[in-house]
């Protein structure tokens, strides 16, 4: 039985405006599903942090498709985004490229400073430098795309009215046909830079034996004509890897919390 808390409350509703087309059973079955992937995803903090650094490397299952042409972009000193939704294991994807890149690794510090310092600690282990969502990371990672480095960013998170401007801007764009409050950070450094954007995203495997990594291109982020359209590429993007593995992705967040001005409230 799932307990009915706050977590289960969130969750439920996204599923129910996300997938309105599934009977009620399929959709407990997602939810009871979703909520036992993301109950391991913290699970699997301490060892992603604490393990020996070669244990935690060794959890990737074979050869990532398509890292060839992240390999070729930082050489050649274009710049990369890895783009990373809250999908899977996204702890150990930052992890593994920053095992192999230089990267920077933006990140949305918390309320809890103990914490922050912990997380900081453990996502740059392996040599990536962690930067808040402030003027200075802003820069920070200008000037990393600048030297042709990567970059990391979660890019499905709600964007409040208070702090759009903290990260270069928000607007409104379709994510299961819903209007989602949208960081433009990601398609403005595309669009300034023309930096190779990617879509990643570390499977889950059954029974623990690791992750399988993933990569997808989004040139479309990079090409479209306006900026709306190119935020809205992404959102797609996004939900179309989503739709590929529901079950682990954070249907626990509140990814429509902020609306449109005088939309009612979805939570």
């Amino acid at each position: 039985r799932i307990p009915n808390n706050r977590s289960r409350r969130i969750a439920e509703r996204n599923l129910e405006l996300c997938f309105p087309e599934q009977s009620l059973a399929e959709r407990n079955r997602l939810l009871r599903q979703s909520l036992m992937e993301a109950g391991k995803g913290l699970l699997e903090l301490g060892p992603l942090w604490l393990w020996p650094r070669e244990r935690v490397l060794q959890l990737i299952q074979g050869a990532v498709a398509g890292e060839e042409t992240l390999a070729e972009a930082v050489n050649d000193k274009r710049g990369v985004m890895l783009i990373a939704p809250h999908l899977g294991c996204w702890e150990i994807a930052g992890l593994y490229y920053s095992s192999r890149y230089p990267m920077t690794i933006l990140y949305r510090p918390s309320r809890r400073a103990e914490f922050d310092v912990l997380s900081c600690r453990g996502r740059g282990r392996m040599g990536g430098q962690v930067i808040a969502t402030d003027a200075r990371g802003l820069r920070a990672l200008l000037k990393a795309l600048q030297r042709g480095e990567a970059l990391g960013i979660l890019p499905d998170q709600d964007i409040g009215s208070d702090e759009g401007e903290e990260i270069a801007g928000r607007v409104f764009a379709p994510f299961f046909g819903i209007a989602a409050s949208t960081m433009t950070l990601v398609s403005r450094l595309a669009r300034k830079t023309g930096a190779l954007v990617l879509l990643t995203w570390a499977e889950r495997l059954p029974r623990g034996p690791g992750y399988i990594l993933h990569l997808r291109a989004l040139p479309e982020v990079v090409e479209a004509a306006t900026l709306a359209e190119s935020v809205t590429a992404l959102n797609q993007g996004i939900e179309m890897v989503i739709r590929t593995l529901p079950e682990q992705y954070l249907w626990a967040y509140r990814r429509f919390r902020t609306r449109p001005p005088g939309e009612a409230r979805i939570y």
